[in-house]
Formats: structure tokens, sequence, C-alpha cells
């Protein structure tokens, strides 16, 4: 039988010792309720306890504002109706919001923003996920997927806990779902990270799997020292983040993927509980930043996949961000609550692709289907595959300092 939040926040009590007192453990982890069909007993004292551990350790996170710091602008948390001069406003002591990404989350302290890895403890903003890997793996840059930029590379690829979305079709879940306590993990500092991805000789360090914009503050602090030892950072993402801590990315990172998970306010609001307005926002200011962009297009069926949105997302493409931005459309596969949906059609993806190449995106693909000729890289003037691939590997690269080796026409990405 599911306990009451009551009994609950008596096993966390039992932890109190490693808080410095059992109030600040009640107002801490008012927040941190294990997540629905966790284990109970035994497994949640030992949730707890971690979770003590890692607030304790968690640094004070960056993009956030307070009532009480004195630089703080009353737009930075209200509408202009409210923010006008004259205007009064009583607020509470201790209340944060943070300002990174678009959710706008205003805390109370205890609570966390919907990331689930941000935490206002004691009036200020904490980083929770900061130095915490829940997954480490090497990948090849296909994977993530990146087609155009150093084709054939090693990624050094890791993740933390949390995400600031809901998206029902999500394949890691496990990860992007839970708190930072959920996952026993050491503190990993950032010159660990590198020095890793150094040993391995991989020339990329990929933060993914969950949304990295939750640890942001980690990401910058890896990708910087990376930089020094000559290796390159991209970041996969799902662009819901506001234009300060997005300018620091793109001024840090050499790569950015962005999901676009589909071109309408209500499938975001409906299957991924954001908003579409704050991705293209972002988008655009990647693309003005001059980082290499290439765009995901994951085609739900009955979701995301009619032709008036499909021609809707290639037209935006083409209008904000020109021809040579890559463009994947990528296959669904039945996950996390949307087991009921079948596998995207073949065909629809094929559609889709069509779609964009007739309306003039140079560099359109097909996703998630191994071996599709829909996977390769054609020449947007000769026509001629430049680069074959093989599942997530580069078997053929005719790609020669930056251009066709068959016509010379320059092709679009980073190739060394």
């Amino acid at each position: 039988m599911k306990p009451s939040r009551r009994t609950f926040l008596k096993s966390v009590l039992s932890c109190a010792p490693a808080l410095a007192g059992a109030g600040a453990a009640l107002r801490w982890v008012r927040c941190a309720e294990p997540p629905a069909g966790a284990a109970r007993g035994p497994a949640d004292r030992e949730t707890a306890k971690r979770l003590a551990e890692i607030i304790q350790a968690a640094p004070k996170a960056r993009f956030w504002t307070s009532v009480e710091n004195p630089e703080t602008k009353c737009a930075d948390c209200h509408a202009p109706d409210i923010s006008a001069p004259g205007t009064g406003f009583s607020h509470k002591k201790g209340i944060v919001k943070c300002l990174l990404c678009a959710q706008g989350c205003i805390l109370r302290e205890g609570e966390r923003g919907k990331c689930r890895a941000r935490m206002n403890v004691s009036g200020e903003l904490r980083s929770l996920s900061y130095g915490r890997l829940v997954s480490v793996h090497v990948d090849p840059i296909e994977k993530k997927p990146f087609y155009h930029f150093l084709p054939g590379a090693d990624a050094f690829s890791i993740a933390t806990a949390g995400c600031p979305l809901r998206c029902k079709f999500c394949q890691n879940w496990q990860i992007s779902q839970a708190n930072p306590e959920d996952h026993p993990a050491r503190f990993t500092r950032p010159e660990e990270v590198v020095d890793a991805a150094s040993s391995r000789r991989s020339p990329v360090i990929a933060f993914t799997y969950n949304e990295p914009t939750v640890f942001t503050e980690y990401l910058l602090d890896i990708a910087r020292l990376g930089a020094k030892k000559g290796i390159r950072s991209v970041l996969i993402s799902c662009g819901f983040m506001r234009e300060e801590p997005l300018k620091e990315m793109c001024e840090t990172l050499a790569a950015i993927k962005i999901d676009l998970k589909g071109y309408s306010e209500d499938f975001y609001r409906d299957v991924s509980g954001a908003a579409l307005e704050p991705v293209l926002r972002s988008i655009r200011q990647i693309h003005k930043s001059g980082v290499h962009l290439e765009l995901v297009n994951l085609v739900v069926p009955t979701l995301n996949d009619s032709d008036s949105m499909l021609k809707g997302l290639v037209d935006w493409v083409l209008g904000e961000l020109g021809p040579d931005v890559p463009l994947h459309f990528t296959r669904f596969h039945p996950d996390y609550q949307l087991l009921n949906l079948p596998p995207t059609p073949i065909s629809t993806l094929e559609k889709a692709r069509e779609i964009a190449l007739e309306k003039g995106v140079r560099y359109a693909f097909v996703g998630n289907v191994p071996g599709h000729p829909g996977n390769h890289t054609y020449c947007p003037s000769c026509k001629k595959r430049v680069i074959a691939r093989t599942n997530f590997f580069v078997v053929e690269n005719r790609v020669k300092d930056g251009k066709c080796s068959y016509c010379g026409t320059k092709i679009a990405g980073v190739w060394s």
C-alpha cells in the first residue's frame, strides 16, 4: 500500500543528522517525493540520505534572481502591467526565480524547478545535478545525430538526471524524468570528464541523453576545459532555454543539435509540457551565432505527422535558417507513455524528406531506419552520394576540404 506523505516525510527525518537539523531536512525535501512506482521502505531512506548529501555539496547555480538581489528587475518575474513604475507588489522572502529555461520556475524554499535538478536552498538556487553523472558512453557522432559535423568521430557522451519537458515519447525517460538522487552517482569533477575523453582519444564531448540545459554550469565548465586540450563540445538539446545561458553556450560549444518536436503549439503543450515559440527563438539565436546547427524532427504517428505540420516546419526552417541546415526526420518507436502508437511508417518519413527536398532544403535525412538511402548525404549540385552511412557508421566519405569530390560544390558542415 502506498504510504502517506506524512509517513514518507517521517522516514526522511530519520536522515536528519546528515542535514544538520530535522527542520532543514523537512523543508528541503518537501518537493522530493519518490517517483511513482519507486521502491518503498529502506530504498526510500537510502534515497533521502543521498538527497541530503547532494544538497550539502550542490554548488550555487547561475541564471536566477530573487527579491533579495539588489540588481533584480521586476520585469524578470512580472508582466509589464505589474512591473510598471509605481506598481506595488508584496513579496515573501526567500523566493527565487530560475532564469535558465523557458519554464521560468518561481520557487519557495525547498522547492525544485520542473527539471527536478535545481532547488531553492535557503534562498539560493542550487544545481543538484552538477557533477552527478548517471550515464557515460562513447558513441559515434552520427548517433546524436550529427551528420555534417566531423563524420566518423567518437563522442564521449555524458548525462545527468532531469529535464524541463515532459515528453510522452521520451526514450531516455529513466534519467530525464528522474531526480538526481534516484541514481547513485559519485561526484565527477569537470577535469575528470575531460581527462577521460582525452584518454579515449575522443575529439568530441557530447552533452546528451537527458536535457543538458539542467546542468548548464557543469557543461560550460567541461567545454571550456576541453577546448584547452583541443576537444570540441557539442549539445543535444530540446532548445527550451533562455537567451543569456544560450549565449554562453553558443560562445563555448562547437555544435548544437535541437529537437524541433513539431510545428504546433498544441503539440508542444499536450505532448511535451512545453511551448513552441521559445524553441524557435533558440534555434534562430543559435543560427545567428554561427555555431554549427542541425535539427531533428521525431515524427510521431497521428500527433505531428500531418502534411500541413510537416510543410509548416519546412517552410519555417527555410524562411528563418536557409537551405543548408541539416534536417533529420526520425522514426518514432513506442516508448514511455506512448506505447499505444505504432512505429512511424517509413513512407511517412520518406514523404517528409521529399517535402523538404522539393521545397529547397539541401540536406534532409531519414533517421532511425538503418540502411535507408535517406541516411546518406548527397551533393546538392551533382546529386551524387558524398557520405554513405550504415547504421551510425560512415562507410564512405567523398567530402574533401569541405567540397564534393565529384563536382567541387561546397558541402555545408564542419569537416576537420
